[in-house]
C-alpha cells in the first residue's frame, strides 16, 4: 500500500512578475507525476489570486477584491494544471475547502471520502482555500495552515512545502551569511512561533512563521513536514524519490528510516 503525502506549493513558486511561471509550473508537474508512481499524492496549491490578477487588475489590498481575484483565477489555475498533467496521461480534480470544513466531522468525512476515491483512481486532488467565502488564508497564511490540516485530517504521512525558502536556518540567511541550514527539527520552540518574520508580497502572505506553525501542528499530531525549495527541486526529488536527505529541512519526531 502506498504512503500518502501532501505537497503544498506557494504563490512565489508558481508565479513571476505577476504571471504564471510556465517553466517552474512544468517542472512541478513532472515531479508530481513521478511522486504519484510511488505515493498517493494530494496537492495544495496557492496561486489563484495571482492568476486572477493576470486576467483583471483589481486592487489586491482590498480583501473583497482579492476574493474576487481568487474566484476568477481558480478555474484558470485548474485548467493550467490539467493541461500539463494530461501531457503525462494524468488529470486533477479541484477541491475547495474552508477552515470550518475541518470543524465538522460530517464535512471532513465527506471530503475525505471524495479524496480517497480520487486517489484510488490515480487522480490528483488539487486543494485550495475557498477564498470567496473563507478569507483566513488570503489574509494570514498562503495555505500553510490549510495544508497542515489537510495532511492530518486526510491521513497523510508527510507534508511537503515547496517555497522560496529552501529550508529552516539557525539565523536569517538574508541577514547572516554564516547562517546554517538545519536538516532535522524534532521540536519547535514556542518563541519561534511568535516572531514577526512573515514575508508578504502583493499576492501571498506566507513566511517562515506560518510554516513553523504548520510544522508544530503536525509534530503535535505525530506527523512530519519537509520544507524545501520550489525553485530547485533537486532536494525534494532526492528526499521523496531516492530517500536521500541532501538539503531542505525535515520536521519530524521520527527517524527517516522508520
Amino acid at each position: 500500500m502506498k504512503k500518502r503525502i501532501v505537497v503544498k506549493v506557494g504563490t512565489h513558486v508558481l508565479t513571476e512578475n505577476g504571471k504564471l511561471c510556465v517553466s517552474r509550473f512544468e517542472k512541478l508537474i513532472e515531479f508530481l507525476v513521478l511522486a504519484m508512481e510511488k505515493y498517493e499524492v494530494i496537492l495544495v496549491s496557492s496561486g489563484a489570486v495571482a492568476t486572477g490578477f493576470s486576467k483583471i487588475k483589481l486592487d489586491k489590498k482590498i480583501v473583497s477584491d482579492r476574493q474576487a481575484l481568487a474566484a476568477i483565477g481558480q478555474p484558470y489555475l485548474i485548467q493550467y494544471y490539467n493541461e500539463f498533467l494530461q501531457k503525462h496521461g494524468k488529470f486533477g480534480a479541484q477541491i475547495l475547502l474552508i477552515s470550518d470544513d475541518f470543524d465538522s466531522r460530517k464535512r471532513t468525512k465527506a471530503a475525505r471520502d471524495a479524496i480517497n476515491t480520487l486517489l484510488k483512481n490515480d487522480i490528483l486532488p488539487i486543494i485550495n482555500e475557498n477564498d470567496t467565502v473563507g478569507i483566513e488564508e488570503i489574509v494570514f497564511g498562503d495555505n500553510d495552515q490549510l495544508s497542515a490540516h489537510v495532511t492530518h485530517f486526510f491521513d497523510a504521512d508527510l507534508l511537503v512545502i515547496l517555497s522560496d525558502i529552501n529550508g529552516y536556518y539557525d539565523a536569517d540567511p538574508k541577514e547572516n551569511k554564516n547562517a546554517k541550514l538545519i536538516l532535522h527539527v524534532d521540536k519547535i520552540n514556542e518563541s519561534e512561533l511568535c516572531k514577526n518574520t512573515n514575508v508578504g508580497s502583493e499576492f501571498s502572505t506566507g513566511g517562515i512563521v506560518t510554516k513553523l506553525k504548520a510544522a508544530d501542528f503536525l509534530l503535535a499530531n505525530g506527523r512530519s513536514m519537509f520544507l524545501a525549495s520550489g525553485f530547485d527541486l533537486s532536494d525534494i526529488k532526492n528526499f521523496i524519490l531516492e530517500n536521500k536527505h541532501s538539503g531542505g529541512t525535515l520536521f519530524s519526531s521520527k527517524n527517516r528510516s522508520e
